[in-house]
């Protein structure tokens, strides 16, 4: 049985630093046994990788790989607030928002790359339930936004050994 951890160094990942917010709020926050993180932008090392609207001047596909920076940095920081990837029980939820120019209508498409990162990273624990919304402009004129919400090993970060790995 591989770990998160494991397949991710697979896929020639690493959880990036978390992003420090760009107003009033925090990454991520741990209530119980969920993590729900702000939303997260493409950004990699501080710098937002495009920006635009999906179907204007980013193209779907290249919008698929920005769901997919997204989604790491949104495992990133629920890892934080879990107390690591291990405490990681399973993906939950995932919202992701494209803006979109007039008449795009890809959106899950697009949030695919979101998803798809989940289940390459967290294995069968990754599979979600998900709402790909269509959106005028996001911050930063960012092309595409993801939300996550993630459940927690039982005594996850709370100085007790997690309840198990990922599958």
């Amino acid at each position: 049985m591989t770990t998160a951890a494991e397949r991710l160094a697979a896929l020639g990942l690493a959880l990036p630093p978390v992003a420090a917010p760009v107003a009033a709020y925090v990454p991520a926050v741990r209530t119980g046994d969920y993590v729900y993180t702000s939303g997260q932008l493409p950004l990699v090392d501080g710098k937002l990788q495009a920006t635009g609207k999906v179907g204007e001047s980013v193209s779907p596909q290249e919008a698929a790989g920005l769901a997919r920076v997204c989604a790491l940095n949104a495992l990133a920081a629920a890892a934080e607030a879990a107390g690591g990837l291990a405490a990681i029980a399973r993906a939950v939820k995932v919202t992701g928002f494209v803006a979109s120019a007039p008449g795009f209508t890809g959106q899950a498409q697009v949030v695919n790359g979101a998803s798809e990162l989940l289940i390459e990273v967290l294995g069968e624990a990754g599979r979600h339930a998900r709402s790909a919304v269509g959106m005028a402009v996001l911050p930063l004129d960012a092309p595409v936004e993801v939300e996550l919400i993630v459940e927690v090993w039982p005594g996850a970060g709370s100085g007790a050994p997690p309840g198990g790995e990922v599958a």
